[in-house]
């Protein structure tokens, strides 16, 4: 069974929570699908207890790359910060060796890709949307796992060869968007049947990390805010970019 791990950004609290919850489902195969440090106090424990899962398959997500490629970052402080201090956490071998990571993994039953076919930043939303087919580039999987918005989901979207692909987004291990602060992730059998499930974890412990590791900055209060509440938040006066 594999276990579909998004959307991490830094927070161990949560995905130790996840990793034990998987396990005792019956977990033993990993997908990392991207964004692993950025935002939340433990980005060097976080990618180091990824590295550990034995034989576990990654995607770099917009994260990694904008670490290297920073022209790309949304120019707003919270997105800024945020890459900012992740870069600098984890040095420049470790950027470059994450950076380098592939695009897109197969898995049981289809693909796996950050976002979408089309790119680390445009993602499946939640509704049907009259896009939804290009964001799949002519490619043609059954099924379609996908992370970057932060929110949980399935659904089915017709493709241009008249086909159709099941579209599921795990969700966010380490800073969900959709109300619910509990962390998320996926688990995909063998017969490619998706499970979505939630874990609790200890939120404020989270929090207080938070501000131990980044102090007073105004992006990660704004972050420690979505731990509290599972919704994006932004820096006053400031527009909230994309996870």
């Amino acid at each position: 069974m594999l276990a579909l791990l998004y959307d991490v950004h830094g927070n161990l609290a949560a995905l130790e929570a996840v990793l034990e919850d998987a396990a005792a489902a019956g977990a033993d195969d990993w997908l990392v699908g991207g964004d692993v440090s950025a935002f939340g106090p433990w980005p060097v424990d976080t990618l180091r207890r990824l590295r550990a899962l034995d034989g576990a398959r990654w995607i770099r997500g917009n994260h990694e790359r904008w670490a290297v490629e920073s022209a790309d970052v949304p120019p707003v402080p919270l997105a800024r910060g945020g890459v900012t201090a992740a870069r600098d956490a984890l040095g420049p071998k470790t950027v470059a060796e994450l950076y380098a990571l592939p695009r897109w993994q197969p898995i049981p039953g289809g693909e796996a890709w950050h976002a979408s076919p089309r790119s680390d930043v445009a993602g499946f939303g939640a509704a049907a949307a009259d896009g939804d087919a290009d964001l799949l580039e002519a490619r043609t999987p059954p099924l379609l796992v996908v992370g970057h918005t932060h929110v949980q989901m399935r659904r089915d979207v017709e493709r241009r060869d008249g086909g159709t692909t099941t579209v599921v987004n795990p969700g966010s291990v380490g800073l969900p968007f959709d109300g619910d602060p509990r962390a998320a992730y996926g688990l995909l059998a063998d017969d490619g049947v998706v499970t979505l499930r939630r874990v609790g974890y200890d939120v404020e412990r989270t929090v207080a990390e938070q501000a131990a590791r980044w102090g007073d900055a105004p992006w990660a209060r704004a972050v420690a805010q979505t731990y509290r509440t599972g919704r994006p938040s932004s820096i006053p006066s400031q527009t909230t970019p994309r996870p």
